[in-house]
Parts: C-alpha cells; structure tokens; sequence
C-alpha cells in the first residue's frame, strides 16, 4: 500500500472518529486494543457463567454425597467433588458469583463515596478540605490486616462486614485522585463562565465538573475489582472471609493448606484458582485498555 492510500485511510479514521460522542470515541479507540477486547469477552463469558450456571444445574453448592466422595474430574462431575461429595463445579461458579458481586459492591460503594468527598475536599477547599483529606489520612494509616481481623473478631466473618472494612479503608484512595483532578479542572476558564452565571455550586459539581472525571472513575473501578478479588481471596485463605459453607474463590483455594489436596487432589484447588488468576489479569488489562483509550493523548 502506497503512502498516499495510507494517509487517505488514516484521515478516513480520524474524521470518522471526529464525528462520534465521547463515549463512541473511546469504544472505537478500545476495540484498537484486542488484548482489552480478549480481556472483556472473556470477562463477559466468566461473568455469564456465574449468573446461569447455578440457574440451571440440577445440584446446588450445598448437596451433599458422601458414596460420591473426593471423585476427579468426570463427564458428571467436571470439577470434580469434595470431601463430603459436593459438586465442585457448581461451587465454582456460585464461589465466582460472590467473589465478583462483593467486588463489584466494593468497587460501587468506594467509587461513590470517594467520588463525593473528593469534589467537596476539590471544590470548597479550605476547612472542607482540610477536614476530608485529614479524615482520609486518617483511613490510610490504618493497618488493613489488623482491622479486618479486629472486625471480624467484633461482628463475625460474614459478606457485609467484609464490605464495610473494606469500603472503609479503600475510598481514601478515590478521594484524592478526585481531589487532584477538581482542583485542575476548577481553575479552567468554563468554570468562570459557570460562576458568572450564577450557577450553584452543586450544579456546578454535579453537571460541569463531575462527567469530567467520570472516566477516570470508570478507569480505577475497572482496576479496582482486581485488587478487591485479591483482597477477598487473601482473607479468605486466613479464615477472615466469608463463612462455609458459603462458597468464594478464596475459600474453595484455602483447601491447598491441606498437604494432601495439594499434592494429590488438584482439581479442589486449581479451578479456583485459575478463576481467581484470569478475572484478576483481565480485569487489570481491562483496565489499562481502558486507560489509553480515554486519555485525550491517545487520539493522536
């Protein structure tokens, strides 16, 4: 292909870019990227597999059958059973619905309340923000281990209280990021035409200042379910997490502390295992795709 077929196809591109919404902008410059696409179907696959597969299978994740114990993997039984004859398969999937739905909970709760309190501490300044960000600082110093543990120990090992710990000491995080972009985007002439015609601060917030930062929200949420299902699987693997038999990723993957199942009974713990590794990779990647196709310097 000569030069000129390629700068008239590269124009072709950016004019047809030109003409589309933000959001169409940024899908088009996000299907650019195949390992982020990969990534989403992948994702989206995992994600159906979670929601239909307990829907529709004849056993649930509490069945019991002790004649059908600690059986390998089978055309009946694809992930093979437990210790007390429980269906591994189907605890896969129902593990992966609340590992992703306290992920996705986590995510929305710290996302919200880090976004709000960002662009108050962003926007006011002053005492608001000298209050937020000591609050903040405050959250931050906190050592995450010993709190979940001391949580645990006060109000028991269940999915809310794994929420609010972790909700507590994630939003901080939010919260700055947002401040740092309000107190940018405040300064910008827009934001003076705003003040001149007496708009309220809140619609100000809400309307003008907010959708600007919503990609980069988008952006933290995407990589922050990874991080969530981490931390999930880690307080799992210590006994902190959800309660048996109440399946997770993290504690279908605890059974590996046992010597034997690891040695001699894989299919307990590779399953979730590889769960936990390729929702964790897709998601990061996700978000990098996600990343460059929102940040302004990519449509060169």
């Amino acid at each position: 292909m000569s030069d000129a077929v390629k700068t008239v196809e590269v124009k072709k591109k950016f004019k047809r870019e030109s003409e589309m919404s933000y959001w169409g902008s940024v899908f088009f410059r996000l299907k650019k990227n195949k390992m982020a696409m990969v990534s989403l179907i992948v994702l989206v696959i995992i994600v159906l597999g979670c929601i239909f597969v307990p829907i529709f299978s004849e056993l649930d994740y509490i069945h019991t059958n002790t004649d059908n114990n600690n059986q390998p993997p089978s055309w009946e039984h694809p992930f093979g059973t437990d210790q007390i004859g429980r269906d591994l398969f189907v605890r896969f999937f129902n593990g992966g619905r609340i590992s992703l739905g306290l992920a996705l909970s986590v995510v929305i709760l710290e996302v919200v309340i880090g976004t709000i309190m960002g662009c108050i501490a962003g926007y006011y300044g002053k005492f608001a923000d000298t209050i937020i960000m000591r609050f903040c600082e405050i959250l931050m110093s906190f050592p995450f281990l010993m709190f979940a543990i001391t949580m645990v120990a006060l109000f028991g090992n269940s999915i809310p209280v794994l929420i609010f710990v972790m909700v507590l000491l994630t939003w901080p995080s939010v919260c700055r990021i947002v401040r740092g972009q309000i107190l940018t985007l405040r300064e910008l002439e827009y934001m003076e035409a705003c003040e001149a015609l007496g708009l309220s601060d809140w619609r100000r917030i809400f309307k003008h200042l907010l959708p600007n930062i919503l990609a980069y929200a988008i952006v933290f949420a995407t990589l922050g379910m990874a991080s969530v299902i981490l931390t999930e699987t880690a307080l799992s693997f210590l006994g902190l997490g959800v309660s048996p038999p109440t399946p997770t990723w993290g504690n279908l993957i605890q059974e590996a502390r046992n010597f034997t199942i690891l040695t001699q009974r894989w299919w307990y713990w590779i399953p979730p295992g590889l769960g936990i590794f390729v929702s964790v990779m897709c998601f990061n990647i996700l978000g990098d795709g996600l990343r460059d196709a929102i940040d302004p310097k990519m449509k060169r």
